[in-house]
């Protein structure tokens, strides 16, 4: 089973950055999608973003298109989401995901559609609030 750890959350102003860290452990398949999700008060789970251990592919939903960016840190196994100009919207609790598979043509679908039911292992969780 994975196990992630999250790291970064906190209060900032419109126009600010934060940057989400998740630090993965525990795989045992050769292919993995790392997805963040965020869930507003009140409101449906979305996803966010998403990195594929395929070949490094990127996906972001198109409300953090061009502010915020995915990467990861192999040496580390972690994966990072720059959050930048951030928006009152973006408040929400931001949670990574991890999405295990035996075959890497699944990946693509796993990121494009971001469906919380296809990821099976999950952080805590960690609050972003901007506001002023």
């Amino acid at each position: 089973q994975v196990q992630l750890v999250e790291s970064g959350g906190g209060s900032v102003q419109p126009g600010g950055s934060l940057r989400l860290s998740c630090a993965a452990s525990g795989f045992t398949l050769d292919y993995y999608a790392i997805g963040w999700f965020r869930q507003a008060p009140g409101k449906e789970r979305e996803g966010v973003s998403c990195i594929s251990s395929h070949d490094d592919s990127t996906y972001y939903a198109n409300a953090v298109l061009g502010r915020f960016t995915i990467s990861r840190d192999n040496a580390k196994n972690t994966v990072y989401l720059q959050m930048n100009s951030l928006k009152p919207e973006d408040t929400a609790v931001y949670y990574c995901a991890a999405a295990v598979r035996s075959d890497q043509t699944q990946l693509h679908r796993l990121c494009v559609y971001l469906k919380p039911a296809d990821f099976g292992s999950w952080g805590q969780g960690t609050q972003v609030t901007v506001s002023s």
